[in-house]
């Protein structure tokens, strides 16, 4: 790991692709697969499913990922290009672990592998356990750029796309959508072909939209400019009554109403949570704010950013034995813990993020009232974000600066924040360090900066009384940062 610089982030192992040597991800599959064994969850001849997303670079990772499989003495499944959902929907089913080679939301010069016990994602102690594997490496594998010397093909695909369909379909009915016209934004997304599929089978007239052939770095929290620009048109064009797209691996959901106004994954999660009657939502720190302002929720436990922490707060609830827990992210991803009822239909748990339930439970809800996809929004308080990030920020300067924030008593920390975003936001009221720095402002307002745990990236995220209010906050802020990375 020292060497390769290849390190866990928020969700699995992420790297540039240069350093993810098919060496590299060898030791990394064989150390998950040990630590797996560790806790009796692996054993010789034990299967091992794998799937992977559309990145040019991800076929030869999954190659390197069997190789470790086999020589762990397990037997490798694998599942095709699909999305990470589906993937581990069918591996918690029949108790295998998996893995997912994928870099999710990020450019296709990185990329990932995010691993997954018998019954849900592996959680930072596990991350700790992997750590500390001593792998050997087989004598004669790889070249001396750590290359495997022969080609490993990978197994015949097991589909198991039809079981991640069925789920909801039986969960939702056959007409849950029927007479919505709805856009498929396709671009790389490895469920850009199973979205269609799940759609139509709910009843939904489809019509796809922005196919690419080359991978195109959607990130769910930072919508680009010109996927703004294109949903606006779409709508507009076609008379589409909601556009939804996805991350990468498909397991971050972009929803956009009858106008092509892209709404933020966190206001989708509190839609969601209240589709489904949830009655304890954990989400990380970042989430807007309308989550408790809403009512509608008699827990709201806040966390740290990543997918483990937010299963971790859901575990914690359970054991205290309350009902109805979900949990998830401001970039969208649903996790459900507990089984939900709606309608006398249940649906069961899947404890990992997903794009699909989300944006179904919000057109679904917008069909059954008769309203428009826009008119939920009404619903909520007048909370609105926007996040964005600099990019090319080294990890290690974020932290430095945020430290420097940090320092002395309570009001002398806050006094450090107003000397840089008091002529922003204002005289700051509360500081939050759960997971970068958080500030409230006596306006109401919020400036949250954290380095992105994938990336070189320092994130920013804003919320306000308005969208409009939210997005001049942020764009101020990352003017901020910028004279941080460029000084």
């Amino acid at each position: 790991m020292t060497q390769s610089g290849v390190a866990f982030g928020t969700s699995g192992a992420r790297g540039p692709v240069v350093a993810m040597t098919d060496a590299v991800c060898f030791a990394y599959t064989a150390a998950f697969l040990q630590h797996m064994a560790s806790v009796g969850e692996f054993a010789p001849g034990t299967p091992v499913a794998l799937a992977g997303d559309l990145r040019p670079s991800t076929p030869r990772i999954l190659a390197a990922c069997v190789a470790a499989i086999q020589a762990q003495g397990g037997v490798p499944v694998f599942c095709g290009y699909v999305p990470s959902p589906a993937l581990a929907l069918h591996a918690f089913s029949v108790k295998i672990p998996s893995l997912m080679v994928t870099g999710s939301h990020i450019p296709d010069d990185r990329n990932g592998i995010k691993f997954n016990r018998i019954a849900g994602e592996v959680l930072k102690p596990d991350e700790a356990g992997i750590k500390a594997q001593q792998v050997a490496m087989p004598a004669g594998m790889f070249d001396a750029a750590g290359a495997l010397l022969l080609p490993q093909a990978l197994p015949a695909v097991l589909d198991v796309t039809g079981e991640y369909v069925q789920r909801y379909v039986r969960f939702f009915g056959a007409n849950a959508l029927r007479g919505m016209r709805i856009g498929v934004y396709q671009h790389s997304a490895v469920g850009r072909d199973l979205l269609v599929t799940l759609l139509q089978a709910l009843g939904a007239e489809v019509m796809t939209l922005g196919r690419s052939a080359t991978f195109i770095p959607v990130d769910t929290e930072a919508v680009r400019p010109e996927d703004v620009a294109l949903a606006r048109q779409w709508a507009a064009e076609h008379g589409l009554d909601a556009i939804v797209s996805t991350d990468g691996d498909s397991d971050r959901p972009l929803v956009a109403d009858e106008q092509g106004e892209w709404l933020r994954g966190d206001v989708l999660g509190i839609l969601c949570a209240h589709y489904l009657g949830a009655q304890c939502v954990a989400t990380p720190v970042s989430s807007n704010t309308a989550l408790e302002k809403s009512g509608w929720f008699a827990q709201t436990p806040r966390t740290r950013i990543g997918s483990p922490y937010v299963i971790e707060a859901m575990q914690t609830a359970l054991q205290q034995g309350l009902p109805g827990v979900c949990g998830y992210e401001a970039n969208g991803g649903f996790l459900l813990m507990s089984a939900m009822r709606v309608e006398g239909r249940e649906l069961a748990p899947l404890p990992t993020r997903d794009a699909v339930l989300p944006m179904l439970a919000v057109m679904a809800s917008a069909r059954a009232r008769g309203c428009t996809v826009s008119a939920l929004l009404d619903a909520l308080p007048a909370r609105f974000t926007c996040s964005d990030r600099i990019q090319n920020f080294p990890t290690a300067l974020s932290q430095a600066r945020l430290t420097a924030l940090q320092t002395g008593s309570d009001s002398e920390q806050r006094q450090a924040f107003e000397q840089v975003f008091g002529e922003v936001s204002g005289t700051v009221s509360d500081l939050n360090a759960t997971d970068g720095l958080r500030a409230t402002f006596a306006n109401q307002e919020v400036i949250h900066l954290r380095p992105s745990g994938n990336a070189p990236e320092l994130r920013c995220y804003t919320e306000a009384l308005s969208a409009q209010r939210a997005a001049e906050i942020n764009l101020a802020a990352l003017r901020v940062l910028a004279t941080w990375r460029d000084a």
